[in-house]
This record gives C-alpha cells, sequence and structure tokens, in this order.
C-alpha cells in the first residue's frame, strides 16, 4: 500500500507543479517556457530522492509499462501503480481547479496544463510522432540510469530530472510534452468537468503514444543488455 500512496502523491505533485507553473506562465517564449521545462523536470528530482526509495518513483504509467516488459514488476502491481498515477493526477488537476478558481487566478494555458496538438497544427500524425520519440528517449534514460550495472548511483535522479527538462525543452512548443499518461489524463478530466471539452478528444494520442515510445525504449534496452552479456 506505501508504494501505491507514494505513486500517487508523486504523480500529485508533479501535476501539481508542473502543470501549475504551465498554467501560471503560458509557456511563452522564452522565460514562462524554460519555467515549465525545470518545473517538471525539479518535480522529478525532488520525488525521485522523495518517494523514490518506496515506490521507485514512476510517476509515470509508461515507466512503469517499460518496467513490466523488463520483468522489474509484476502484472498487478503495474495496474495499481498506473490506477494510482491516474488519480494522483486528477486530485493534483483538482487542487489546481481549487487554487486558481478561488483566487481568480486566470489559466493561461485554458485547459489546466493540459496537452494538445496546437504546436504541430493539429496533425495527430505529427503528435504521436513526438509522443513516441520523447517518451522513447525519456525512458530509455530511465532504463540505463537506474540499471544495477550502471553504478550511477545516488545521482540517478538528477540525471533523469534534467533529462525530463531537456524532453520538455523540445516537446513543450510541439504538444506540450506529456510522456506521461496519467499527467495528460488528470488535467485533460478537471478540463472536461470545467466544460472544456478539447483535451479530452485528443487524450488518446498522449496515452497511446507514450505507451508505444515506453514499449520500444524497454524492448531495445532489453537488445542492449542480451547483447552485452554475451
Amino acid at each position: 500500500m506505501k508504494k501505491f500512496v507514494a505513486e500517487l502523491i508523486g504523480t500529485c505533485v508533479l501535476v501539481v507543479f508542473g502543470c501549475g507553473t504551465a498554467m501560471i506562465t503560458g509557456c511563452e517564449h522564452w522565460g514562462g517556457y524554460l519555467l515549465t521545462a525545470l518545473a517538471f523536470g525539479l518535480v522529478i528530482v525532488g520525488m525521485a530522492y522523495c518517494v523514490g526509495n518506496v515506490s521507485g518513483c514512476h510517476i509515470n504509467p509508461a515507466v512503469s509499462l517499460a518496467v513490466l516488459i523488463n520483468k522489474g514488476m509484476s502484472a498487478k502491481d503495474f495496474c495499481l501503480y498506473v490506477l494510482a498515477q491516474c488519480m494522483g493526477a486528477f486530485l493534483g488537476a483538482g487542487i489546481l481547479a481549487l487554487i486558481f478558481g478561488v483566487a481568480a487566478i486566470p489559466d493561461a494555458t485554458g485547459g489546466f496544463g493540459s496537452n494538445g496538438l496546437g504546436g504541430v497544427n493539429g496533425s495527430i500524425v505529427v503528435g504521436l510522432i513526438v509522443e513516441l520519440i520523447l517518451t522513447y528517449v525519456f525512458v530509455l534514460v530511465i532504463l540505463g540510469v537506474t540499471d544495477s550495472k550502471a553504478g550511477h548511483g545516488s545521482f540517478g535522479g538528477l540525471i533523469i530530472g534534467l533529462s525530463l527538462v531537456l524532453i520538455h525543452i523540445f516537446g513543450i512548443g510541439l504538444t506540450g510534452t506529456s510522456v506521461n499518461p496519467a499527467r495528460s489524463f488528470g488535467p485533460a478530466l478537471v478540463a472536461l468537468f470545467a466544460g472544456n471539452s478539447g483535451p479530452i478528444k485528443v487524450l488518446w494520442i498522449f496515452i497511446l503514444a507514450p505507451f508505444a515510445g515506453a514499449a520500444l525504449a524497454a524492448l531495445t534496452y532489453k537488445f542492449f543488455t542480451k547483447e552485452a552479456a554475451k
């Protein structure tokens, strides 16, 4: 139970600080853009050293899928992790709705930091490709850093967090950068409750592409480690 609570809290914090920063800054070039990228990355750094020793700090269903494929967790734990992560993301988006609503602060993103296809001119194909590539690279880094044979030790959380900053610097202007189905699910659902159905209509893209990218990264890393064993 502690692992699932840790995943819920970690994902909630990710949405509150990451999406919350986007809502405040609007990800406008370049200050708000970089601040949002840093916010997402720094949350991962903080949570990695906070709940990493409890749950592994996946706080991302795509990461959990890669761990499952590499036989690092059971199917039952995977399902419970994903449930906890989605609940955490929804809770985080709900907290943002409460804060911004009560304080009458305008949401500069218009959808609680939801992902979208505006940066790729509404192209579903390009959106899928971008999210697949971003997730592939991010998850591949995670698998390499967390491999016990790599010897990165206590620097793992910092490396992963900085990698997420890099992913966001490239991806924010294209899709808002998901690489995390739960992070997309929470804000999209809360936006729907608030009367904005736009994000929920394209949510499937930010579920399918990250899962596909994570699975591809897991298979790639399996190939790498198998070759190394020879």
